[in-house]
C-alpha cells in the first residue's frame, strides 16, 4: 500500500478509534490492485455524518444530504461518505431515498460494477463480498448483481461500461453486456452533460476505438446527441481513431465521418454542450483539414493555425488519409517564422496612422494585415524602421492593397 493511502491511514485511525469502522473503498482500490496511478482517494465509515464532524474540527458539508462530509486534515482533504442504502430511482439516475446504515456489506452492495464494489483497510486488506478481484483478474467489467437492476438504478452506468472498457482494456461480461443493449434507451432519462463526461472520457482510453464500436453495436449512440441514425459513420469513425488522438482530434474526426458541413458544426456540438473555445478549436482544426485537402503546408498557414492547432490537423488529415502522421516539416517551418503571433510584430495601428496622417478606419486593418503577411513570408525585417520604409516604398502608402 503506497501513496495517497498511507497519507490517509492516520484518519482512518481516527475514525476507529472513536469506535467506528472506516475503509478505503470505490476506484482507488480497483487502481491499487490494477497498479495503476492514484490521485486521491474516498473512504467511507460506519459513522454518521454528525459523529464525522465531532472527530475532525475542520470540515465542510459538501454532500451531507447524501452522507458525504469533506474533511480537513494535515493539509490535505478527503471526502468521507457514511455506509448508505438507496431505494427507487424513479428518474433513472439518482435514488429518491438514502438511508444510512451501519453495514459494510450492503453499503458495497449499492454500487455499479464489482471491480468498484471492494474495500481497503488501514492494514492494506482487501475486503470483497462481490469477487471484484477476480473480475478484475479476468479483465471483466461485471455489474453487482442483476445487471438489469443496476442499470434501472442508474442508466448512466450503462456509458460507464463501455468507458471503464475504454480506460481499462476489459471486456464486458456477456450477460451484462445483454442487459446493456437491452436497457439502452434508459439514456434517454440522463443529462446531456453528464453523457458528454463519459464520452469524453472514453475517447481517450486506450481502448477506445473498441468502446466505440461497443457504442455502436449495442445501440448507445442512437441516445446520444446528435448520432441517432449514424451507425455506420460511427463505426467507421472507430476505425480511423487513433491511440494518439488527444480530445480535439477525435471529435473533429468525428465531425468528418458524420459529413458535416462547416455551417452544421456548431450545431451539432452545441447539442452536447460543449464550451465555445472548445467549438471553436475544433472549428479550426476543421477548417485546416479542408485546406490541408487541397494544399501543402506553408508559413503563411502554420502562422495563422499555430503549431498546436496545425500539428492535430495533420494527425487527423494523415488519418483521414490512411497514412502515417508526418508533423516534421509543420514544425520546420514555424521554426523558420520571423513571428508566432501578431503582438510580436514591430509597429502598432498608431504607428501606421501617424506615418500616414489618417484617421482610424478599414484601411488600417488591411495595411496592417499585409505587414504581417510581408513579414512572415520575408518580405521585409520585422523592425519598425525598415516596415516604414518598406511601407512609404510600396503601393499600400495611399491605404490601397
Amino acid at each position: 500500500m503506497g501513496e495517497p493511502f498511507l497519507q490517509a491511514v492516520p484518519v482512518l485511525q481516527l475514525i476507529e478509534n472513536a469506535g467506528f469502522e472506516a475503509y478505503f473503498v470505490g476506484g482507488s482500490v480497483r487502481d491499487h490492485i490494477l497498479g495503476r496511478k492514484i490521485s486521491d482517494v474516498d473512504i467511507a465509515t460506519s459513522a454518521m455524518p454528525e459523529e464525522i464532524k465531532q472527530i475532525f474540527p475542520k470540515t465542510n458539508d459538501v454532500g451531507i444530504e447524501h452522507g458525504t462530509i469533506l474533511v480537513h486534515y494535515k493539509g490535505a482533504h478527503y471526502e468521507i461518505t457514511t455506509f448508505r442504502s438507496e431505494q427507487n430511482y424513479s428518474d433513472f439516475r439518482r435514488p429518491d431515498k438514502v438511508s444510512f446504515i451501519r453495514s459494510l456489506n450492503e453499503d458495497l452492495q449499492r454500487r455499479d460494477f464489482t471491480m468498484n464494489a471492494m474495500a481497503m483497510d488501514k492494514e492494506g486488506n482487501i475486503i470483497d463480498p462481490f469477487a471484484g478481484k477476480e473480475a478484475i483478474n479476468k479483465k471483466e467489467i461485471v455489474t453487482v448483481g442483476n445487471p438489469d437492476e443496476r442499470f434501472g438504478e442508474d442508466a448512466l452506468r450503462m456509458l460507464r461500461a463501455v468507458r471503464f472498457q475504454s480506460q481499462l482494456s476489459f471486456s464486458i461480461e456477456k450477460h451484462t453486456l445483454d442487459s446493456l443493449a437491452a436497457h439502452c434507451k434508459l439514456l434517454e432519462n440522463i443529462a446531456v452533460e453528464r453523457k458528454t463526461v463519459e464520452f469524453e472520457k472514453l475517447l481517450m482510453g486506450p481502448a477506445r476505438s473498441e468502446a466505440v464500436q461497443l457504442l455502436a453495436n449495442s445501440g448507445i449512440i442512437q441516445y446520444l446527441p446528435g448520432l441517432k441514425g449514424h451507425c455506420d459513420e460511427v463505426i467507421q469513425f472507430s476505425g480511423q481513431l487513433r491511440e494518439n488522438f488527444q480530445l480535439a482530434e477525435s471529435w473533429v474526426l468525428l465531425v468528418f465521418k458524420l459529413g458535416l458541413q462547416h455551417k452544421e458544426i456548431d450545431g451539432f456540438l452545441r447539442e452536447w454542450k460543449l464550451p465555445v473555445q472548445k467549438i471553436k478549436r475544433i472549428k479550426q482544426i476543421h477548417s485546416l483539414i479542408l485546406h490541408r485537402l487541397e494544399n501543402e503546408w506553408n508559413l503563411e498557414l502554420v502562422y495563422k493555425a499555430g503549431l498546436e492547432d496545425a500539428i492535430s490537423a495533420e494527425i487527423v488529415y494523415a488519418s483521414l488519409q490512411n497514412m502515417d502522421v508526418s508533423i516534421g516539416t509543420i514544425r520546420e517551418l514555424h521554426e523558420r517564422l520571423p513571428i508566432k503571433h501578431r503582438k510580436e510584430l514591430d509597429v502598432t495601428g498608431n504607428d501606421v496612422m501617424t506615418w500616414m496622417g489618417k484617421h482610424p478606419g478599414p484601411w488600417l486593418r488591411e495595411i496592417l494585415e499585409e505587414i504581417e503577411r510581408s513579414v512572415i513570408n520575408g518580405v521585409v525585417p520585422n523592425e519598425k524602421e525598415k516596415i516604414k520604409k518598406w511601407l512609404s516604398a510600396s503601393n499600400l502608402k495611399s491605404g490601397k492593397n
